[in-house]
């Protein structure tokens, strides 16, 4: 378990670096509407991305061995179907927004990012059968060298054309790389002799999962077209910065926990006392972290953004604070997979995500600061609350069952 959050916390480490090469270049090339409409883009995007979580790839990794090939090919069929219908989706989204807005732009970078979804089934089936295999170290090190190599791809196009696209066309460039590196960390191909597993159970488990990976992503950036449509988009621009230089941390590092944590879970034969690890690590890693990070920004945040950005440093301080109370109920979120109880996982995103929305929207008359003073009360109660179940387990895992 340490060792492959490590190797997922060094990726996501050369992530953020890389990333705040990202944010300098975008703070001193681009003008904070250009900002704003490349983070609209970006959120749109998310929110459709979020649909490719839909608990198929766990289902590789919980399948039985002797139904292991006949569920890899009724993925790996699930997921071509699955990505080509959000490829239409999305670039029908494009053509709305053109329609609708006249802003043929963020049109543009919305179906830049559905390209995206071009290359994800072809590697699908390979990354799951890698996380059962075990092998979270590569797959941490794939997704850092494809989030390394995009950013860095950003800060050149930043450098070099200052434009909205910068920060969107890399994760489309990139796609290939991840591709092949799956393809080639565990190769796979059909066996048309085992057949194909059952839709049923796919549907039965997937469609929780789906649902919370939807609202938690709506969480995650609907604050972000809250703020763009009611204050605009040069406010949107700095939220979007602030959010990157701080609250970036939490997410980050809370996607790699869920990658390493739910196979863990799967694969202990004491899950209680995966769960004390699992929370000791994580808050052990992430707490002084995010707490230096809170309290070096008003230094930081003017040296390596430059004049003007002074004012983002309140933001960024509080915003890091969010990655505690993250990662608990990250770990929460693990354990109700593992339980087979998704739909309770789901319950607790959908009550968090309306809890954040609600934020934002009575915050925002009174500016950034109350929105994310607002946001870090929010996670700290509404996360703390519903983590108690694991929370109880994990200490007395003899009073509760999942």
């Amino acid at each position: 378990m340490l060792s492959h959050l490590m190797a997922y916390g060094a990726s996501e480490i050369a992530t953020k670096l890389s990333r705040l090469g990202v944010v300098i270049a975008v703070a001193r090339t681009l003008d904070l509407a250009e900002i704003g409409v490349a983070a609209a883009a970006l959120a749109t995007g998310d929110l459709l991305k979020s649909l490719t979580e839909n608990g198929i790839g766990q289902r590789i990794i919980s399948a039985k061995q002797a139904d292991l090939d006949a569920t890899c090919n009724r993925a790996h069929g699930l997921f071509w179907i699955w990505c080509l219908g959000l490829f239409v989706v999305q670039s029908a989204i494009a053509a709305v927004v053109w329609a609708v807005t006249g802003n043929p732009a963020l049109a543009a970078l919305i179906l830049v990012l559905a390209g995206e979804y071009l290359f994800m089934p072809g590697g699908l089936v390979q990354t799951g059968l890698a996380l059962r295999a075990g092998k979270l170290k590569q797959t941490a090190a794939i997704a850092g060298g494809q989030a390394v190599i995009a950013n860095l791809l950003s800060v050149a196009l930043a450098m070099v054309w200052p434009s909205a696209l910068a920060l969107v066309l890399p994760r489309l460039l990139t796609a290939p790389f991840w591709l092949l590196s799956m393809r080639r960390l565990h190769p796979w191909t059909s066996k048309p002799g085992a057949g194909r597993a059952p839709i049923r159970p796919f549907i039965r488990f997937g469609w929780p999962i789906l649902g919370t990976e939807i609202i938690k992503t709506a969480r995650l950036h609907a604050d972000k077209l809250i703020i763009g449509a009611l204050l605009g988009p040069e406010v949107l621009g700095m939220y979007f910065m602030a959010f990157n230089a701080g609250l970036s941390l939490a997410t980050s590092f809370s996607t790699a926990f869920a990658a390493v944590l739910f196979p863990h879970l799967c694969a202990s034969n004491d899950r209680a006392a995966s769960m004390r690890q699992g929370l000791a690590v994580s808050i052990g890693l992430v707490g002084p972290v995010v707490i230096a990070q809170a309290l070096l920004a008003p230094w930081y945040v003017p040296l390596l953004l430059g004049t003007g950005w002074d004012g983002l440093a309140e933001l960024v301080s509080i915003l890091c604070l969010v990655a505690i109370p993250t990662m608990l109920w990250t770990a929460t979120a693990g354990w109700l997979r593992a339980e087979n109880q998704p739909l309770l996982e789901l319950r607790g995103t959908a009550i968090l995500t309306v809890a954040m929305i609600a934020n934002t929207v009575i915050a925002a008359p009174y500016g950034l600061t109350a929105i994310a003073w607002g946001y870090l009360a929010t996670a700290c109660v509404t996360m703390l609350w519903l983590s108690r179940p694991a929370l109880q387990f994990a200490l007395f895992p003899t009073r509760v069952k999942a």
